[in-house]
């Protein structure tokens, strides 16, 4: 259904198996392979928005024994990695307002955690997850700003 909105065709199998390619490696990745991912160091294997939403579905969604990517007695260090690789998401210029719902509900689901990390750590990750998170929604505005601006200019070029 999402597919025939975003006017893809039943034929269009070839973005299909790259989808499902994409969404294979990326469930296959730690956390160290996903911010190299994120951060582009990862050789033939390009960010992209959907890689985006893949490494934010991979830490919100249940795997196959119901249970989320983290847990309260992960590792102190696999927690921090994985807020600070939020933050690394959030900065990204790939970046869509898919990606900023995903992460809204990473904040909702790991609520407990983030608290308890900051309480014990005395970091400050859930003031700065939120921080990010309104700059990313800033960022999207001005970069759909800027294409409706492109848009129009790029209209009014073509009626000269």
């Amino acid at each position: 259904m999402l597919g025939n909105i975003l006017g893809r065709k039943k034929g269009d199998t070839q973005e299909d198996s790259a989808d499902k390619e994409l969404a294979q490696k990326i469930s296959k990745m730690n956390l160290t392979e996903m911010r190299s991912y994120i951060k582009n160091k990862i050789k033939d294997f390009e960010v992209s928005e959907d890689g985006l939403c893949e490494v934010m579905r991979c830490l919100t969604s249940k795997n196959e024994k119901g249970e989320y990517y983290l847990k309260a007695d992960d590792m102190d260090s696999k927690k921090k990695k994985a807020f600070e690789l939020i933050l690394t998401i959030v900065q990204n210029k790939k970046i869509n307002i898919v990606v900023v719902e995903l992460i809204q509900k990473f904040m909702e689901i790991y609520d407990d955690i983030i608290k308890a990390y900051d309480r014990e750590h005395k970091e400050i990750y859930e003031s700065r997850l939120v921080d990010a998170i309104k700059l990313a929604l800033l960022n999207i505005s001005k970069k759909a700003a800027l294409k409706n601006k492109m848009n129009i200019l790029g209209e009014d070029e073509q009626s000269i």
